[in-house]
């Protein structure tokens, strides 16, 4: 148990109580991405036109962003369960926003609720999985923060996916059972421990701050196209895949929409497992590659109008969605100061969460102008250009293995499980 005074003995142990908040950050991500197989219904539905859809997609992403910056450090002030609390309430109000949407309006009202909902609570989940991993093995904290959203999203759109291809005509079906399980968790959460005290500062804590420590500056510029091609990939796929799915396989191709989202969602969580005490050079350099043959196979399967190609090659592009942003994280977090590291976290996700949104907004204007597949084949193009940047910088960035900041880094960074390269 914690060391840490309580003022009541929860009902659930810290052991349970962290399976739940496990389970947490899983719907959570499930339910950010079970809409997505459903657009080109809703597009069908209402004639919406493509730039809609990416609309839609990038008010989730934005007000995630402007939520994890805001209150990504709130929970620090007043508590794990009450942000939570709120965070798991306002998705709760957002599905019902989704049960009653007769617009492309009532879309992006549930999708803005969602981001704000979701970014208020990924940093606390993350910071109460770790708080609570000594109760049942330290280390797996950190291993469902790199591997259950990856895993969530996949399991969101293959399961939205099945249910509309069982019942075509119950839209609203998945998010009634993902509001029965949130409102479960809800109350799983009101049950369980609280990790930290309230202390000062929680007003001061709402501003924004962005910045990458000195140190890292250097690596960041070579490696954060890293994570500029990875988010970028799944705002591609999120936004865009449904209608292009839609124009290879027709239009009762809603299973296969899911199931493309899950190959590359699913394949990055699993990579994530697989690769987690690799070292970075290698995730790097795996990463990069396998985006750099899974976009080139992309493009060919457009050319070619082939459903089985494009599911392989997301696939391959999975393994490099995963293990890229891995990779960043595994160079850049240990060249930071310990007390640096929450700050430095928060800049790479908002250049994360913008490469996510920006680019895919930006595509589906395009779409309507070239076409999906042009504008499909373009943004894979820019994606293995930012693969290849970030190789090169890795090949030609200086090395200096003996210096003694460097093994104190070393040190901090087996203790924290980021492997240094």
């Amino acid at each position: 148990m914690s060391p840490l005074r309580r003022r009541r003995r929860p009902l659930l142990s810290e052991r349970t109580a962290f399976w739940v908040q496990a389970s947490v950050l899983v719907v959570l991500m499930a339910a950010s991405s079970a809409p997505s197989p459903l657009y080109p219904v809703y597009q069908a539905m209402w004639g919406f036109p493509p730039v809609v859809l990416t609309v839609i997609f990038a008010a989730y992403v934005l007000a995630l962003l402007v939520a994890l910056l805001v209150a990504g450090s709130l929970s620090d002030h007043l508590g794990r369960r009450p942000v939570l609390l709120s965070a798991l309430a306002l998705e709760l109000v957002a599905m019902l926003v989704f049960i009653g949407a007769g617009s492309a309006g009532a879309l992006i009202v549930a999708r803005l609720l969602q981001g704000v909902a979701t970014g208020a609570a990924v940093g606390t989940l993350g910071a109460y999985l770790i708080d609570l991993e000594q109760a049942v093995r330290p280390g797996l904290g950190t291993v469902f923060n790199g591997a259950g959203p990856g895993l969530g999203l996949a399991a969101g759109a293959v399961g939205s996916s099945l249910l509309v291809a069982a019942a075509p005509g119950s839209l609203h079906l998945v998010y009634l059972l993902l509001g029965a399980v949130l409102a479960l968790q809800l109350v799983a959460t009101a049950l369980g421990p609280e990790t930290t005290s309230r202390k000062p500062g929680a007003l001061a804590s709402l501003v924004p701050r962005v910045r990458f420590p000195r140190a890292t500056r250097r690596t960041a510029l070579w490696v954060l196209p890293a994570a500029v091609a990875t988010w970028s990939l799944g705002g591609l796929v999120l936004s865009l895949d449904p209608s292009l799915i839609r124009s290879l396989a027709g239009p009762q191709a809603v299973l296969l929409t899911g199931l493309v989202v899950a190959a590359l969602t699913g394949t990055g969580g699993v990579a994530t497992l697989m690769l987690g005490s690799a070292r970075p050079s290698v995730v790097l350099g795996l990463g990069m590659g396998a985006l750099i043959v899974g976009m080139g196979g992309t493009v060919g399967a457009l050319a070619l109008g082939s459903t089985v190609l494009y599911f392989a090659a997301t696939i391959v592009a999975g393994v490099g969605f995963g293990a890229g942003f891995l990779a960043v994280l595994r160079i850049l977090m240990p060249q930071a100061d310990p007390r640096e590291r929450a700050g430095l976290l928060s800049a790479v996700y908002v250049v994360s969460y913008l490469a996510n949104s920006v680019p895919a907004v930006a595509a589906g204007a395009l779409a309507q102008e070239i076409g999906l597949k042009a504008t499909a084949i373009s943004y894979s193009g820019m994606i293995v250009a930012l693969a290849l940047v970030v190789l090169a910088g890795a090949t030609l960035r200086p090395h200096r293995p003996g210096s003694a900041l460097l093994r104190r880094r070393t040190a901090a960074a087996v203790a924290s499980h980021c492997p240094p390269d």
